[in-house]
């Protein structure tokens, strides 16, 4: 059944909470209120600005899949959300067969331009999809490992328990967080062997593993600073930002170093060197 007031309600929250900015629009002016124009949505999923005030105001059509699945994108709605609205408009959301494998021509374009910038994809099953050249300085070259061997979550818990990971605070939220992120993608995708055997080999291989798993945390992701030592370039101190990507589910994990710093110098060397050898 179509619950025509709630999806008012949340049509409207979620247009509240986007900045022009966010959608690729001019974010100049003042407004009266936070958030998106109504025809700004409108013209951002295709539709004309009247039938979506209606929506808005509880009253008008029944919304098809098709008018669902524009309000999504336009948006930005995550996973979840995406199959909230399906659900208040008495509709099945579409099957989710699995993670996305597929890195869009615009996140690709995005990595190859952040020149000294270390960047990586990776999927809701935390496997590298993509990276660009400064990263393979900070996660080895990928290219040369199977597809299956590509999982930052697995690289995590080979690390004997006398690794330094597990006594900095900072790489311990990352790494909670991180299993956080896999349950959550374990509910989102019932059934996926990719993931179901990935959670099977780690609480056999690793204890610390089972007791973050069996904790059940749900996290909001915050930045974090990473301080490392690296063979080329010494000490580095940068903060590493896991960046969601609403359509494909997949997070965008960028090394940011502060303008300005000695680690900011070291990574343009390091971008200067990988450019030598190529």
């Amino acid at each position: 059944m179509l619950n025509r007031p709630e999806l008012a309600l949340f049509l409207r929250t979620r247009r509240a909470r986007l900045r022009p900015t966010d959608v690729g629009l001019p974010g100049g002016g003042r407004r009266r209120t936070p958030g998106l124009r109504r025809q700004e949505v409108a013209e951002l999923a295709g539709m004309s600005v009247d039938y979506y005030i209606r929506l808005e105001q509880a009253r008008g059509p029944h919304p098809s899949k098709q008018v669902l699945s524009a309000l999504a994108r336009a948006l930005m709605m995550t996973v979840d959300e995406r199959e909230y609205l399906y659900r208040i408009a008495g509709e099945n959301p579409p099957l989710i067969a699995g993670p996305s494998r597929e890195v869009s021509s615009a996140i690709r374009y995005l990595l190859d331009g952040m020149t000294q910038t270390p960047g990586y994809v990776v999927d809701a099953k935390y496997d590298v999809l993509a990276w660009n050249r400064l990263a393979t300085l900070f996660i080895g070259d990928l290219a040369a490992l199977p597809e299956d061997d590509r999982n930052i979550i697995r690289w995590m818990f080979r690390q004997p328990d006398t690794d330094l990971h597990w006594t900095d605070e900072e790489m311990l939220h990352f790494t909670k967080g991180s299993v956080a992120d896999l349950r959550a993608a374990y509910a989102r995708y019932p059934g996926d062997r990719g993931i179901e055997g990935l959670v099977t080999e780690l609480l056999g291989m690793s204890p610390r593993f089972a007791e973050m798993w069996a904790a059940h945390e749900v996290q909001v992701r915050r930045h974090i600073t990473k301080r490392v030592v690296h063979p080329l370039a010494g000490p580095l101190e940068f903060e590493c930002q896991v960046l969601h990507v609403p359509d494909t589910d997949q997070r965008l994990i960028v090394y940011c170093a502060e303008p300005g710093s000695a680690t900011q110098q070291a990574f343009r060397r390091l971008a200067e060197s990988v450019d030598a050898d190529l």
